[in-house]
């Protein structure tokens, strides 16, 4: 029921973006030919069309189900038009605003205001109509560039990370971290085997994977656990859980399917040989000296997201470990709660923002609206000698694409402080 009424809502969304956009989009054409003119207008409202109708079959997806192709890049290209008819609607409700206070103080003032006639080539209308439209081209074509050429467009970022904590046993040691595989927006395996060829390629000590592997079901994983498993680690690769992992995102026929799909996550870990820690840690010795690889569950500051992970719990037993790496998939635990535990952890990996698959990420300049949600968002940051770095993900989710921000493969290396 919750399923259906958001979806109302989006639909009311949606005609009330369509009729507001639609106002610039008759005013760009009315000097148009009948023909082109119509043809313009028939454009507009097929995609409204097309947007209604994947609204109500994903409230009915018990009955009704697109192929994946479809689904998946056919919504992408409707996030993508619709944030650009935002645009345009945000210009036009500026100027209707601003007519609207200067209306409501000639109703109060005493002095009558002398307009200029208009400049009889270009009205106010046309002009922030064509505005609004050559902004809203600007975040099109990159979206539109992002979902073609950006999506499986793989980066490695490498860093070194010295700690004078560090068992020297460990100096060198090659950590290559990944999240956010999202693995239900996939639609063949070869972008997801170029990327396991890639990590395989970096000839890692430990893998270390922070959450979200699927985006709904345990089910998105099965046709691809093959390729996943070709995934290999001199010290083992070790995983924790994401916001999506846990299926709070689907609606369920009962609890019991619920819980039932969170075990096949589990089971899908094992078969892979992915050792997933829930609250807990593994002690990985060499040489006669130790370092703890702690996972825990899901855990946000935001009160969007149901809190899963108990970080005392996570790090019981460890006190007499140097050196602690933590794998924790949003980012918001680390200045909530992770810099004052009692067991200090000097390392945390996480994931969770994406860099919101959308923003300039440059050596010079580093943004995504994603930054106004997150303080740490993506990168590295640290705070004494506590470190977090955020993974930008490797999969996508919604927007089938990327623009600025490139999928990302971590490498850090750890060195003992002389």
């Amino acid at each position: 029921m919750k399923f259906v009424f958001s979806g109302f809502t989006i639909l009311i969304l949606i005609l009330c973006i369509d009729l507001y956009s639609f106002q610039a989009i008759k005013t760009i054409c009315q000097n148009l030919e009948n023909g082109p003119r119509k043809l313009v207008y028939s454009i507009f409202w097929i995609i409204t069309g097309l947007a209604v109708i994947m609204v109500i079959t994903s409230m009915f997806r018990h009955f009704i189900t697109w192929p994946k192709a479809i689904r998946v890049y056919l919504t992408g290209f409707l996030m993508i038009i619709y944030v650009c008819k935002l645009i345009i609607v945000i210009f036009l409700l500026t100027d209707d605003l601003i007519r609207l206070g200067k209306w409501i103080y000639s109703l109060f003032s005493t002095k009558k205001e002398i307009i200029a006639p208009e400049h009889p080539q270009i009205t106010r209308s046309l002009f922030i109509s064509q505005t609004a439209l050559v902004v809203a081209a600007v975040p099109f074509a990159a979206l539109v560039y992002g979902m073609i050429f950006g999506a499986f467009d793989y980066n490695i970022k490498r860093l070194k990370l010295a700690f004078a904590n560090l068992p020297k046993s460990f100096n060198g040691l090659k950590i290559l971290q990944i999240s956010d595989i999202h693995i239900g927006s996939f639609v063949e395996s070869k972008h997801l085997q170029k990327a396991v060829d890639m990590i395989n390629a970096e000839k890692a000590d430990i893998i270390l994977f922070t959450g979200d592997m699927v985006n709904s079901k345990t089910e998105e994983v099965f046709p691809y656990v093959d390729v996943l498993k070709q995934i290999k680690a001199q010290m083992g690769i070790f995983c924790s859980l994401g916001n999506h992992d846990y299926g709070d995102y689907y609606q369920w026929d009962s609890k019991e399917e619920k819980v039932n799909n969170l075990a096949q996550l589990f089971e899908v870990y094992e078969k892979m040989g992915w050792d997933l820690l829930t609250n807990e840690n593994r002690i990985i010795t060499k040489n006669g000296e130790s370092i703890a690889i702690a996972g825990c569950e899901n855990w946000g500051a935001s009160a969007r997201f149901p809190k899963y992970g108990d970080l005392a719990k996570t790090t019981q037993n460890i006190g007499n470990i140097p050196f602690t790496v933590l794998m924790s998939h949003d980012p918001s635990h680390w200045d909530a709660q992770v810099l004052n535990n009692p067991h200090k952890i000097d390392l945390m990996l996480a994931g969770h923002t994406h860099g919101m698959q959308f923003g300039v990420d440059t050596k010079l300049i580093k943004w995504s609206p994603v930054q106004y949600f997150y303080k740490e968002w993506a990168g590295l940051y640290r705070k004494g000698n506590q470190y977090l770095y955020v993974n930008r993900g490797l999969g996508f989710i919604g927007y089938p694409g990327r623009a600025g921000i490139r999928p990302e493969i971590t490498i850090i290396e750890l060195s003992s402080k002389a």
